[in-house]
């Protein structure tokens, strides 16, 4: 990689230290671990490749990688092979490519974005199973998971978000998000930093969410505390049942 400036050094080092950070407080990583990540070419998951190549090279815990990316054959979605494979191979993590599809017109009452999403991540633990993983790591950070929150929050009735560790008991595998401790603004700077090549999206059903909204509301709450982000993970690690609404059994 090239020479990069002390500034950016501690960028890097900061977004470092709150990924082992993750690794360590929510143990994501136990000795011979098989993980698979999930490759998308976006940086979040480019940067996950390099920070699990990286620990890779620390002999505690050992584990091994092999990183993953599904098309959908119905999806206008292009990415380049060659570019995901040989940024894997610098980091010595083995690449793998699988394609799915799915037909909406059969599976009616569920968008086309619910339907990608799932059959991608379908295609995920067919291949974990297939090579012998025990753990699927996926790119989502800090803000993806306060976003999944507000939004369970507020249309779910549900105080729920996606963790950075949850034992699938019906897949017999374990999700890990060792991104979990870093905001959307520094894994964009990571990408700046190591100028990850962008990969094309010209997805036809892609327009504007829920997420988005999420997006903007935590955007605004930082204008009354610019730190709503860490208050609102802390409120995760720090719910007090007997101040909540809790109904009675009756006998």
């Amino acid at each position: 990689m090239d020479e990069i400036s002390k500034s950016d050094k501690k960028i890097l080092h900061t977004i470092q230290s709150k990924f082992r950070k993750a690794i360590s407080d929510y143990r994501l990583i136990d000795d011979n671990d098989h993980i698979l990540i999930g490759l998308s070419g976006g940086k979040d998951s480019l940067a996950l490749v390099e920070l699990l190549g990286e620990k890779m090279k620390i002999f505690v815990p050992r584990f091994k990688l092999t990183a993953v990316h599904v098309s959908v054959e119905n999806i206008n979605y292009e990415s380049d092979l060659t570019y995901l494979s040989d940024y894997a191979k610098q980091f010595n993590v083995p690449f793998v490519h699988r394609t799915t599809k799915f037909d909406d017109s059969r599976e009616t009452g569920k968008s086309t974005c619910f339907l990608c999403s799932w059959h991608r991540r379908k295609a995920l633990f067919d291949v974990a199973h297939d090579l012998g993983c025990n753990k699927i790591a996926l790119g989502h950070h800090l803000d993806d998971i306060t976003e999944t929150l507000l939004l369970n929050l507020f249309y779910q009735g549900a105080f729920a978000t996606m963790p950075p560790k949850l034992k699938m008991d019906k897949f017999d595998m374990t999700i890990i998000r060792p991104l979990a401790l870093i905001s959307e603004k520094e894994m964009k700077e990571m990408e700046r930093i190591r100028e990850y090549k962008k990969q094309v999206k010209n997805c036809p059903f892609e327009k504007d969410s829920s997420r988005r909204d999420a997006k903007n509301l935590i955007t605004e709450l930082e204008k009354w505390n610019p730190d709503v982000r860490k208050s609102i993970w802390s409120a995760m690690e720090n719910i007090k049942e007997d101040y909540l609404p809790k109904k009675e059994k009756l006998n």
